[in-house]
């Protein structure tokens, strides 16, 4: 069986968008290719004093609407392929919320659970110096993602900080408030997809009040949106971790389990209440009107396509969905909000930071999650037009709004030299 790619995935979805766009392959063949592919090896001293050697990278994607813009994260299976997908989303992601970056991404292949702190410390600072050449607030700026943390950012802004000689605090985002990140942050996906969640339902004419939500993930995205979803009202009858995941059709008592979670526990560790206990696999394919897969890349495939009885799927995670899967819960009628738009809300609250940094200001908690809703919503129903504009999906209605805003900053700016 052909290795699954994700970056084959972004491109077959680009060109369907092309397609419909109606672009000539002059138009849209740069963004096809990322600028920048870096690979790095970061020699660690570990606490035992022996040399142990990760690999690390970062790509940027495109520059083409602004400074490069993407996560680094800490993951032992990550490979290069992986991280030029997650790249060329976040080009897309921005592009389709309209605020003036390109994408990148970064990521080592190191699980951050067999390392101690140190280690953990050592490692980051040396993979910024290694990277430091591509990254700075006019440049590339680093955010947190899988396994990554506002104090691995703090690291990371402190290490660059010393090299240039005088405090960058623009460098990346997601980092402390103490030194210059911003407030609303840390919950900024998760409530950017509770925000569109909110907003499909209304489109489609389902009340938000008590309808059945299943999410995979209950880390800073997911469990974030379960806690925002349940304020709303929603039933959230499904939850799940790495370890597994737990089920009550009536409904899960939401802040007792997060607030489990959030003190360190696994969700197969979670004993007060009336529940089931359920595979990942369990809850994707559970009787849930809507279903959050806001964990890895790759999880609803054409297998599991077949067996999803959700209505209205939002993609918290990046990548969730296989063009096979697609394909299949598209012919069924389900709804999907791609992960473009659905997650976007983290990207918009560190561009938010980024503008602070760089103006030397800081804005409220309400100032962050009202602008983040006006320009989230704006996105959606940019969209929403344009899928019903071309009679397609909204995924489709999301990267050709995408694409076509990347295409014609390409054309204005020309080819160089």
């Amino acid at each position: 069986m052909k290795k699954y790619n994700p970056y084959d995935n972004f491109l077959e979805t680009i060109e369907a968008a092309a397609g419909i766009l109606g672009l000539k392959k002059p138009d849209y063949e740069a963004i096809k290719y990322p600028e920048r592919e870096l690979k790095v090896a970061i020699p660690v001293e570990m606490d035992d004093g022996s040399v142990k050697v990760f690999e690390g990278y970062r790509v940027q994607h495109s520059s083409t609407r602004g400074p490069c813009k993407g996560g680094i994260r800490y993951h032992p299976d990550v490979d290069i392929d992986e991280v030029k997908a997650l790249a060329a989303w976040m080009t897309f992601k921005c592009a389709v919320v309209n605020i003036p970056y390109g994408g990148s991404k970064g990521a080592v292949n190191v699980d951050p659970q067999q390392v101690s702190k140190k280690e953990l410390k050592r490692l980051t600072r040396r993979y910024t110096a290694m990277i430091l050449p591509l990254i700075g607030p006019e440049r590339d700026i680093p955010a947190p993602d899988m396994n990554t943390n506002e104090e691995i950012m703090g690291w990371i802004m402190d290490t660059y900080s010393m090299f240039k000689g005088y405090t960058v605090s623009g460098v990346v985002t997601g980092k402390p408030v103490g030194i210059g990140g911003s407030v609303g942050r840390s919950t900024a996906t998760g409530r950017g997809v509770m925000l569109v969640t909110k907003e499909i339902l209304h489109r489609i004419g389902i009340p938000v009040y008590d309808t059945t939500v299943a999410i995979q993930g209950a880390g800073k995205v997911g469990g974030v949106a379960a806690r925002l979803l349940h304020k709303e009202g929603m039933k959230i009858i499904a939850l799940s971790d790495i370890s597994g995941g737990v089920l009550n059709k009536r409904g899960l008592d939401i802040p007792k389990i997060m607030d489990f979670v959030d003190g360190g526990g696994l969700l197969s560790e979670y004993k007060n209440g009336d529940f089931e206990y359920i595979t990942n696999e369990e809850l994707i394919t559970c009787d849930a009107y809507v279903l959050i897969p806001a964990a890895m890349e790759n999880q609803l495939n054409e297998k599991l396509a077949k067996t999803i009885k959700a209505k209205v799927i939002v993609e918290g995670a990046n990548g969730p969905t296989t063009v096979e899967a697609d394909r299949i819960l598209n012919e069924q009628g389900v709804v999907i909000v791609p992960d473009i738009l659905a997650n976007a809300g983290g990207v918009i609250v560190s561009y938010f930071e980024w503008v602070q940094n760089i103006q030397s200001l800081t804005w409220d908690f309400d100032e962050v999650n009202r602008t983040l809703e006006k320009i989230i919503i704006r996105a959606f129903n940019q969209v929403w037009e344009k899928m019903h504009a071309k009679g397609s999906t909204m995924r489709m209605g999301a990267y050709m709004v995408a694409l076509e805003r990347l295409a014609d900053a390409k054309r204005i700016r020309g080819i160089f030299p």
